[in-house]
C-alpha cells in the first residue's frame, strides 16, 4: 500500500471486478488526473458504474459533473437526479447542493421550503455553508417564518466554523439587537473576523463603527483603513465614502 503505483493497480483491478468503492475512487483519479491522464469520460464511466450500485459518493460526483458541465453538457435535470439519490442516502454535500438547486430553481421548480429541508439535514451533519444559508432563510423569512433567534443560532454555528458571511451576518444581528441582546462589543468581534476575510460590507460597517465609536473606541484612522479596503472592493473612491459617512453617519444593513 506504500507503493502508489501498486495502489493504482489494485484500485483498477478491484474496479474491474465490480467493487463500487474502487470504481468511485478510479473515477476520482480520472477526474483529477491523479496517477492517470485526466479524462472526464473515463471518470463518468466509473462513477456511473459505482452509482448504479448505490454508492453515494459516486452519485454525488455525477451530480457535480452535470451541474458544472465538467466533460458533459451542463444538465441541471441530470444533476438533480444524481444529487437527490446521494442526498437521500445521507450524503451531506449532496444535501447542501440539492438545497441550493431548490433555492435557485435549477433543474427543479424554485422551492425555498424544500431547500430548507435539505439544508437542515446537511446542517445537522455539520455542513457550515448549510448552517449559514439556514441562518439567512430565518433572517429574511425565506421559506420559513422570520425568526431572528433561530437565524442567530445557525449563524453562530457557521461563524464558529469560520464562514465569513455568517460572521458578518451574526455581527449584524448583535449590532441591531435582533434575536440576541444588542451588544456592540460582540458585534465588533464577529464583524472584524469577517472583515479580515475580505467581506466588503463587514469592512464598511467596521469602518462605520470606528467612525462613530460603536463598541470600539472612536478611531478615525481605523475607520479610514476599513472604509478604504471596502471601497477598493466596490470600485469606489475611499474619500467619497468618508465624505458621505461624515454627512450621513449611516451603515450598510444588508446581509452578505
Amino acid at each position: 500500500m506504500n507503493n502508489p503505483t501498486q495502489t493504482q493497480k489494485e484500485i483498477i483491478m478491484l474496479a474491474e471486478q465490480g467493487n463500487a468503492k474502487a470504481q468511485s475512487n478510479l473515477g476520482w483519479m480520472y477526474a483529477n488526473g491523479l496517477g492517470v491522464p485526466q479524462d472526464y469520460a473515463a471518470a463518468m464511466k466509473w462513477w456511473t458504474l459505482a452509482a448504479k450500485q448505490g454508492f453515494a459518493e459516486a452519485r454525488y460526483n455525477l451530480g457535480v459533473m452535470y451541474y458544472n458541465g465538467d466533460g458533459v453538457p451542463q444538465d441541471y435535470k441530470a444533476a438533480e437526479k444524481w444529487t437527490t439519490l446521494a442526498a437521500e442516502e445521507g450524503h451531506a454535500d449532496a444535501q447542501f447542493n440539492l438545497g441550493l438547486m431548490y433555492a435557485k430553481g435549477q433543474g427543479v421548480p424554485q422551492d425555498y421550503k424544500t431547500a430548507e429541508k435539505w439544508w437542515t439535514l446537511a446542517a445537522e451533519q455539520g455542513d457550515a455553508n448549510a448552517r449559514n444559508n439556514l441562518g439567512m432563510m430565518y433572517d429574511k423569512g425565506q421559506g420559513v417564518p422570520q425568526d431572528y433567534k433561530t437565524a442567530a443560532k445557525w449563524y453562530t454555528l457557521a461563524a464558529e466554523q469560520g464562514i465569513a458571511k455568517a460572521q458578518y451576518n451574526l455581527g449584524n444581528l448583535y449590532r441591531k439587537g435582533q434575536g440576541v441582546p444588542q451588544d456592540y462589543k460582540t458585534a465588533e468581534k464577529w464583524i472584524t473576523l469577517a472583515a479580515e476575510q475580505g467581506i466588503a460590507r463587514a469592512q464598511y460597517n467596521l469602518g462605520v463603527m470606528y467612525f462613530n465609536g460603536d463598541g470600539v473606541p472612536q478611531d478615525y484612522k481605523a475607520a479610514e483603513k476599513w472604509l478604504t479596503l471596502a471601497a477598493e472592493q466596490r470600485n469606489a473612491r475611499p474619500q467619497s465614502n468618508l465624505k458621505w459617512l461624515v454627512a450621513n453617519k449611516k451603515d450598510d444593513d444588508d446581509n452578505e
